[in-house]
């Protein structure tokens, strides 16, 4: 008896952190920047700027560290399906200045924004849609 209720104990610590590697985290980029957001510091002598509308989502990935290291990643596989395109990242090793998330925002990616993603994420996958909006891009992000 007294070696089953071991097993028992032990079997109920080991679950917790099996569920716990494997969940998921669902990470959502924002839709669009809005304009009233944007503006433009030091324009030329003369001129007026003026911003028409938001800047849509076109784009996420992971990068390795913060935005201004410029650590893009390239993506380890891609599945198209019903008009939706799936890229995957594998994020092992090291990442001495941690993984991101980044959003590009703007049909070239002029804009971005990014934050940190847990050190724990190990493979994010990204599903593309075409938007409603030119340039636009829904994105679904599952890490885990």
């Amino acid at each position: 008896m007294h070696h089953k209720r071991l097993l028992t104990g032990a079997a109920c610590c080991i679950f917790p952190l099996f569920t716990q590697a494997a969940a998921t985290t669902s990470l959502a980029c924002p839709t669009s920047v809005p304009a009233t957001s944007i503006s433009l510091a030091a324009v030329p002598s003369g001129w007026t700027p003026y911003i028409d509308g938001p800047l849509y989502l076109s784009a996420a990935a992971p990068i390795d560290g913060a935005p201004e290291r410029r650590g893009q990643l390239v993506p380890s596989g891609e599945r198209k399906r019903k008009g939706k395109t799936t890229l995957s990242y594998r994020l092992d090793g090291r990442y001495p200045d941690g993984k991101w998330l980044q959003c590009s925002y703007g049909v070239h990616g002029e804009v971005t924004l990014s934050r940190r993603l847990d050190d724990s994420v190990s493979v994010c996958e990204f599903t593309y849609r075409k938007g409603s909006k030119a340039g636009q891009n829904e994105i679904d992000i599952d890490c885990r």
